[in-house]
């Protein structure tokens, strides 16, 4: 997928936003970055299904980032769907007509793909040398886990507790941690492990934890504790969703999955046995785009 020599793109098709996004090189220095907010989140039926206003709101998302791409010259680009729209019920009657209206095939991965890209986008990110590393990654639909030793992760998982998920279904923090916990069983003891967390969801509790602002860049080093995060839990869940957006790191638009982002979060720290994660600003896009520079491992995940 290139536009210019060594260049690669990816349009990223989310619950709040699309966002293409092309880089030169391995190094994923951008060359282009054009985002189009969505609200898909107010989309859904009760069923999780994605309503006329979604597809609408996909299609001129899609148009508007293929102009985009076309007037910088970008030839190709690989547009990829995330969990809102990949677990849709009607995922298949929305993807066909994104296609018919756009002209763009809409692709999306597997939960046990993202968490192996997101694996390495954590592992390009830290360093080959960081040692046994286990990622969580926490998306609106799902969360993943992958841990391994080296290059590429031994084991990943899927399971279907992320943040608008719970948000939309609560679940009993202590019934969700001894899911998270039979969920990774599979992984045995990761508390060797260099622990990252990727995502919005652990930046912006971080950040509300009193880690650096994002505008201080990406290189700045962040974590976030479980004490914090028990401590802010609580604070979410008994607060509005107006109030939560005044917090610093909760931006408007997340703040409704907040709380539950903050639950789900202790709940894969604890099960993966850790008192603190580190923040990586990469993830699943991110290793993605290593895949196709061609900077990543073909075992992690092959895109055709």
């Amino acid at each position: 997928m290139s536009g210019g020599p060594g260049q690669v793109g990816v349009l990223d098709v989310g619950c709040f936003s699309a966002h293409l996004v092309v880089v030169q090189d391995p190094t994923l220095r951008p060359v282009l970055s054009h985002k189009t907010r969505l609200r898909l989140d107010l989309s859904l039926d009760r069923n999780a299904g994605v309503r006329r206003s979604g597809v609408d709101q996909v299609v001129a998302a899609v148009r508007e980032a293929r102009h985009v791409a076309e007037r910088a010259g970008v030839g190709a680009v690989l547009p990829w769907a995330t969990s809102v729209l990949r677990d849709a019920p009607n995922a298949a009657e929305v993807f066909a007509e994104v296609e018919s209206r756009t002209g763009v095939a809409l692709r999306s991965l597997t939960g046990v793909e993202e968490a192996r890209l997101a694996y390495l986008a954590a592992r390009r990110w830290f360093g080959v040398d960081t040692g046994p590393m286990v990622v969580l990654d926490i998306g609106g639909g799902t969360v993943e886990v992958a841990a391994g030793s080296t290059g590429g992760p031994v084991l990943a998982a899927s399971l279907p507790y992320g943040a608008r998920t719970l948000s939309r279904s609560p679940v009993d923090p202590i019934e969700l941690r001894s899911s998270v916990l039979h969920g990774i069983d599979g992984m045995g003891d990761l508390r060797d492990h260099f622990a990252v967390g990727c995502s919005k969801v652990f930046q912006q509790l971080a950040r509300l934890s009193g880690a650096r602002p994002q505008r201080d860049g990406p290189d700045v080093r962040r974590s976030l504790r479980i004490e914090d995060l028990r401590r802010w839990s609580g604070r979410l869940a008994a607060m509005s969703e107006r109030q939560r957006a005044r917090l610093p790191g909760i931006s408007p638009h997340r703040a409704g999955q907040s709380a539950a982002g903050a639950v789900v979060a202790e709940a894969l720290m604890t099960a993966a046995g850790h008192d603190e994660v580190a923040i990586c600003p990469w993830s699943t896009r991110e290793g993605l785009l290593l895949t196709l520079t061609g900077a990543g491992d073909d075992e992690i995940c092959r895109v055709a």
